[in-house]
């Protein structure tokens, strides 16, 4: 059985970026994720020890976000591979980090990075 834990537009405060300015007044940022694994014996068991926790994921985004980079792509590599530490039975995860006011002229929703692992 395939099972996928999605955790949407989880809202964080941080301080990322190149731009000096950037780590004095911080942005807004929206993270996405994805992870796979096969969570058939949760769905029978009614176990937390038989799942992954999300709420540990959601800890693991806030505190590698709570960490300043200059890099998106610093930030993203960071919290896959703590995800991927805590939880071995993962199969694939795809992360996506936006930026929603960044530094540059014109009008958008903001700037995304997209990683997708998949996990042998």
């Amino acid at each position: 059985m395939k099972s996928k834990i999605i955790l949407e537009d989880i809202k964080i405060y941080a301080y990322h970026g190149v731009l000096p300015e950037e780590a004095m007044i911080g942005n807004h940022y929206l993270v996405n994720l994805e992870v796979h694994a096969d969570l058939e014996k949760a769905s029978q068991s009614d176990d937390l020890n038989d799942t992954i926790n999300y709420a540990e994921i959601s800890d693991i985004i806030h505190q590698e976000m709570a960490i300043r980079s200059e890099l998106l792509e610093h930030v993203i590599g960071r919290i896959i591979h703590k995800i991927e530490n805590q939880f071995p039975q993962m199969t694939f995860i795809k992360i996506r980090l936006t930026k929603t006011i960044p530094p540059m002229p014109g009008e958008m929703k903001g700037v995304s990075l997209e990683f997708e692992k998949e996990i042998k």
